[in-house]
């Protein structure tokens, strides 16, 4: 188990069902409803019987009343495949002064750490890309302990150091995540090739989610005086009297993070934001609740 979900939040997380809006495609036991047809627990539908179906699949009664061959098909229970993508810009290593040991990253490992521990327990495969980064990482989904040991492993290495000119060629994610996966997008919202990349996969038949980090200083802009505010990607700084731009900044970035709402619902992915001082399950739990899951 990860050392990096806290005991409070584990205990909290068993109640949790990792579910997606689509049918999954994939084969073996799960916890969701999957489109494959033959052996499995919840009636589908009758079919004639034809080559290659195993005689003892026939439904005898049915033949004994219309004297023909028919098949009971159940739908079979399939495997979510879950992938995490994780942004790794240098705008990721913000934390609040009240906790500066604890930066966006650092909850973005928390809200991974939950994440994959749940898929695996519920017998669905994980995996992992980052973007935004000086470099790229990630592992193919997959399940079992000793994948989530080694997925749990990456995330705790995760540096946030990718900044303007230095980052890592972007994946191209359609290519690696397949049609009816559920993708979660953890990011600070600032990346306009992840939202546009979250946008795309939504079009090409993912159930995507999106989860927007923010620091408590974005939230409330508690600063007063003379303040220096640097740009942690392109070192840009500016000086301004923070107690006549509070009201300036609130304003149009409670703009920003609505119309970025707005965007990325418009497009099918469900978005939620989660400030810095939340505990980490409940955007998860905003995220995969019954009325998220049938948006």
């Amino acid at each position: 188990m990860s050392s990096l979900i806290p005991p409070a939040i584990r205990a909290r997380l068993k109640s949790l069902r990792l579910s997606t809006r689509l049918t999954p495609n994939g084969q073996g036991l799960g916890l969701h409803a999957g489109r494959g047809r033959g052996a499995g627990l919840e009636f589908a539908q009758y079919r004639s019987y034809g080559q290659g179906d195993e005689p003892r699949s026939i439904d005898w009664k049915l033949f004994a009343r219309s004297d023909r061959y028919f098949v009971r098909d159940a739908t079979r229970d399939s495997p979510l495949s879950v992938w995490l993508v994780i942004d790794c810009s240098a705008s990721m290593a913000q934390a609040d002064p009240e906790r500066p040991d604890y930066s966006r990253l650092d909850a973005a490992k928390v809200l991974a750490a939950c994440i994959t521990e749940r898929a695996v327990a519920q017998g669905d495969s994980v995996g992992l890309i980052t973007v935004g980064g000086a470099s790229t990482h990630g592992l193919p989904a997959a399940a079992g302990a000793r994948h989530r040991d080694r997925l749990l492993l990456l995330i705790e290495s995760l540096t946030a150091d990718g900044r303007d000119g230095a980052r890592a060629t972007p994946p191209l994610l359609s290519a690696q995540i397949a049609p009816d996966a559920l993708v979660v997008s953890i990011s600070d919202g600032f990346d306009e090739a992840l939202t546009a990349s979250c946008e795309r996969l939504a079009a090409a038949r993912r159930d995507v989610r999106a989860i927007r980090i923010l620091t408590l200083g974005e939230l409330r802009f508690a600063f007063s005086g003379s303040q220096r505010f640097i740009d942690p990607e392109s070192g840009r700084e500016r000086t301004l009297d923070a107690d006549g731009a509070r009201d300036g900044f609130l304003s149009r970035f409670g703009e920003v993070r609505r119309e970025h709402l707005r965007r990325l619902a418009k497009h099918g992915v469900i978005g939620v934001e989660h400030p810095l001082d939340e505990p980490a399950d409940a955007p998860l739990r905003a995220l995969f609740s019954s009325r998220a899951s049938r948006a």
